[in-house]
C-alpha cells in the first residue's frame, strides 16, 4: 500500500471511524464502561509517546535533547491552549463543560459548540501527526494512529454526550461531529504535500505527537482515575493501563509483520 494511501486510511481510521463508534457506544453502553475506557486509552498513549513516537523523533533528528525540549514545549502549548479552550479534551462529569448539565441546565448550545470547533482544530493536528509519523516510518505511523484512535474513542463518546445535553439531537450531533472528524484526513493530506518538501520538520511534529499524547494522558484523562480510590478500582485501572501499554506494543510488531 502507498503512503498517502494509507494516510487517507488512518487517517479515516481515526476519525469518522472513532465518531461511529463512540456513537454507536453512547447510544447503548452503560456510564461505567467509560472509565474502563479511558483507562485503556492512557495505556495506550503514555505506551506509542515513550515506546514508539519520542524514540523515533530523537532518531530522527539526531539529538536527543532538542527533541525532548520540543515535548517540553509541546507540553506548555498544550496547556495554553486547553486553558483558551481551543484544545478541548472533556471527559469527566466533574469538568467544566459538564457542570451546568450535571444539574439539568441547558446552555442553548454554547458548550456544544466549543466542543466541535475544539474537536475540529484537534481533528486537524491528528492529521498532520499522523502523516508525520507515516513519513518518518510505516510502523510508527500505524502506532500512532492506533495511539489516536485508542483516545478517541472515550474522548468522543464524552463530547457525543455533552453535544446531547447541549441541545443536539442524536442525528445532529453524530453528523456534526462526523464533519469535524473530516479535519483529520484533511490535515493528513496537507501534510502530506507540504512535508514531502520540508522533511526537516517531520522530528519536531513526532516530538509534538509525544507532547499531545503525554499531555492529554496525564493532564486530562489521569486526574478523572483518583475519583475512585478503593482497591479494587485501582488494580482495574492498573491493569487496564497495562492492557493499553501492551496494545502498543503487539501493534508495533503486526507493522512489522505488515511491513515485511
Amino acid at each position: 500500500m502507498s503512503l498517502p494511501a494509507w494516510i487517507v486510511l488512518m487517517s479515516l481510521a481515526g476519525g469518522a471511524a472513532s465518531v461511529i463508534a463512540a456513537a454507536a457506544f453512547a447510544y447503548s453502553a452503560k456510564a461505567a464502561w467509560v472509565p474502563m475506557l479511558i483507562s485503556y486509552a492512557i495505556g495506550a498513549l503514555l505506551g506509542a509517546a515513550f515506546l514508539e513516537v519520542l524514540p523515533h523523533a530523537i532518531v530522527a533528528s539526531g539529538d536527543a535533547t532538542a527533541s525532548t525540549a520540543t515535548v517540553l514545549a509541546g507540553i506548555l502549548v498544550f496547556f495554553l491552549l486547553e486553558k483558551l479552550v481551543l484544545w478541548r479534551h472533556c471527559h469527566f462529569e466533574a469538568c467544566e463543560g459538564h457542570e451546568g448539565h450535571a444539574h439539568g441546565h441547558q446552555d442553548h448550545g454554547r458548550s456544544g459548540l466549543l466542543i466541535l470547533v475544539g474537536d475540529t482544530f484537534h481533528n486537524f493536528v491528528d492529521g498532520v501527526l499522523i502523516a508525520a509519523a507515516f513519513m518518518e516510518d510505516v510502523r510508527l505511523g500505524f502506532v500512532t494512529a492506533l495511539a489516536m484512535i485508542a483516545h478517541e474513542i472515550p474522548q468522543e463518546v464524552g463530547d457525543f454526550l455533552i453535544l446531547l445535553h447541549s441541545g443536539y439531537s442524536k442525528a445532529r450531533a453524530l453528523a456534526f461531529n462526523l464533519l469535524s472528524s473530516l479535519a483529520t484526513l484533511v490535515g493528513g493530506l496537507l501534510a502530506y504535500a507540504a512535508l514531502s518538501a520540508v522533511q526537516g520538520a517531520v522530528p519536531v511534529l513526532l516530538a509534538l505527537a509525544a507532547a499531545s499524547m503525554i499531555y492529554v494522558a496525564v493532564a486530562d484523562l489521569i486526574p478523572g482515575l483518583h475519583k475512585r480510590t478503593e482497591l479494587r478500582a485501582t488494580i482495574q485501572q492498573i491493569v487496564l493501563i497495562l492492557l493499553g501499554v501492551a496494545t502498543i506494543v503487539a501493534a508495533h510488531r503486526l507493522a512489522d509483520r505488515l511491513a515485511a
